[in-house]
């Protein structure tokens, strides 16, 4: 029997989906699972949208460009206005969503053994694109106890070396929800100026941001045109995952040709998708408006349950819909599959993400989980009346004192 690669054997495993046999498991025993693992949003996708879709009339299901239609790029260029961002549709190429983007930057913008320094925690599935790539991710470490506010910029000197080529931000942040404003960019700015590197910034939240914070897109950094690339995605912001549709976004001339020759590889992306994309595009901010109040009750009632939850430390997060928690348990690994497998609270359970695979940096996070609050608040409450009843039984405890972050 012919082996598989030696690439294939050492593929990180997302921790946001690594448990879900067991949950398949607890629902065949008629367990209710909360799903706050994942960042799939329940909020209805855009209805006039999803109408307006489903006139449209298709003879042919043809390819697109592989840089998507022009009617799409230049779409998503227009919805970038109301950032006080202004590009055009030429500076943008549509992506079967961003993961895809990831990875053609990875292919573009590195090569094998090249270096891209992470804030950690950082999205997990960063590691699986390295790895494709072999490219090395150099973390730097932020902390529970500050929020995950961002490293020093001192922090991120300090590991630049000759292999270096990228600082590659989440903002907000999947997983933790940090916030980073427009000073501190503005000061990284400068780092990435000084030695020459890309900043690729993953902007797919950023019409979560609360408590009156304003969003500030790298794009606007003046003098880093060559430098800047952004990614973006329909899937949270409209409730739109299955869509499959993402962009890259940058200035620089040479990295949108070679994304666009990656591109060309898997042809083009999802024709339905973009359709779509058009739709939502040309949305008013109500929609916006009333999902990111949802979203801020939500993100302070999970904030409130877990202040009250005994050996929690936890954080009120600035933006996305994510927090992590760190949790009086010996290993947050071995707690979520429990939870899956030997736990339930009137009839239900919860699914988490470990969160020990957030992080590069071996030995973080082995009793943290990420909480994605995608529910209502009623199933939220309910999901938190579960955690905290687990929490309470769970055999496996270490004792802490309770610490909240403000």
């Amino acid at each position: 029997m012919p082996n598989i690669s030696q690439r294939a054997n050492n593929v990180p495993l997302s921790p946001i989906r690594k448990l879900a046999g067991s949950a398949e498991r607890a629902k065949a025993k008629g367990r209710h699972v909360y799903h706050l693992n994942i960042g799939q949003p329940d909020i209805a996708t855009p209805e006039a949208a999803m109408a307006r879709l489903r006139e449209v009339d298709i003879k042919v299901l043809e390819y697109s460009p592989t840089e998507g239609w022009a009617s799409t790029r230049a779409a998503f260029a227009a919805a970038m206005k109301k950032f006080d961002v202004h590009i055009s549709k030429d500076e943008v190429m549509v992506t079967t969503g961003a993961s895809e983007g990831n990875q053609l930057l990875f292919f573009s913008c590195f090569d094998k053994g090249d270096e891209v320094i992470i804030p950690e925690p950082f999205y997990a599935n960063y590691n699986g694109f390295a790895q494709i790539a072999d490219v090395v991710v150099r973390p730097v470490t932020s902390t529970i106890e500050t929020g995950f506010a961002m490293p020093q910029i001192q922090d991120f000197e300090r590991v630049i070396n000759s292999r270096t080529r990228a600082i590659f931000l989440n903002n907000p942040s999947n997983p933790t929800g940090a916030f980073y404003p427009r000073e501190l960019l503005e000061q990284l700015a400068l780092l990435v100026k000084q030695y020459d590197l890309y900043l690729i910034v993953d902007e797919v939240y950023r019409d979560f941001c609360y408590d009156g914070q304003e969003f500030f897109s790298v794009l606007r950094l003046e003098g880093l045109e060559d430098n800047v690339i952004v990614l973006d995605s329909i899937s949270k912001k409209f409730s739109a995952c299955g869509a499959r549709i993402g962009t890259i976004i940058t200035r620089n001339p040479d990295v949108m040709v070679a994304v666009s020759n990656y591109g060309k590889l898997r042809l083009s992306p999802p024709a339905f998708g973009q359709w779509l994309s058009e739709f939502l595009c040309e949305l008013d901010d109500e929609y916006m408006d009333n999902v990111r109040e949802e979203y801020h009750r939500r993100r302070d009632l999970v904030y409130e349950r877990l202040t009250k939850m005994s050996g929690v430390v936890s954080y009120k997060p600035g933006g996305a819909f994510y927090c992590f928690a760190k949790f009086p348990v010996e290993n947050a690994d071995h707690f979520c599959q429990w939870m899956l497998e030997e736990f339930e609270y009137n009839g239900a359970t919860v699914m988490l993400a470990p969160g020990e695979a957030f992080y590069a940096t071996p030995g973080l996070g082995v009793d943290e989980v990420r909480i994605a609050y995608v529910l209502n608040t009623t199933a939220l409450n309910a999901a938190m009346d579960c955690l905290e009843q687990a929490l309470a039984v769970y055999p496996y405890k270490k004792v802490r004192d309770m610490a909240v972050i403000g």
